[in-house]
């Protein structure tokens, strides 16, 4: 499989949906026009030691909120960098993490919005946590 022709593909359906999204604001209906600027990643994992000895898993749900369209979109072409980058952080913070000791949220989420703004070149994109779970 050709990722790059995946990612473009990506940015094609992003725009013409972005396209979309205008007209049917305008047409009428409740809410206001505004364009969806979250990008949902799929779940980051990492190894952690439970009690005993035994290993486990560290869940993280995450996602980016870009508010500026020029930002968003390249946020959309990064999303397989920006995956890498929070695997590493994910694994990271895990093999840190002391047997049957909570994860250290604010430091997780400064450590991944510090990896976002690395692999963006910039600040601007947002990263949001949805769930922390050790297993």
């Amino acid at each position: 499989m050709d990722r790059r022709a995946l990612l473009g593909l990506a940015a094609v359906a992003t725009a013409s949906a972005a396209a979309a999204t205008p007209a049917a604001a305008s047409s009428g209906g409740g809410g206001g026009g505004t364009q969806a600027s979250y990008l949902g990643l799929p779940t980051v994992t990492g190894n952690v030691r439970r009690p005993g000895g035994a290993l486990g898993v560290m869940t993280v749900e995450v996602g980016v909120d870009t508010p500026d369209a020029a930002l968003r979109a390249r946020v959309a072409q990064s999303a397989p960098r920006l995956r890498a980058a929070y695997a590493q952080v994910v694994q990271q913070q895990a093999g840190m993490l002391l047997p049957g000791a909570a994860p250290d949220v604010e430091r997780l989420v400064a450590a991944l919005q510090g990896a976002t703004n690395t692999v963006m070149g910039r600040a601007g994109a947002r990263l949001l946590i949805g769930t922390v779970m050790v297993v």
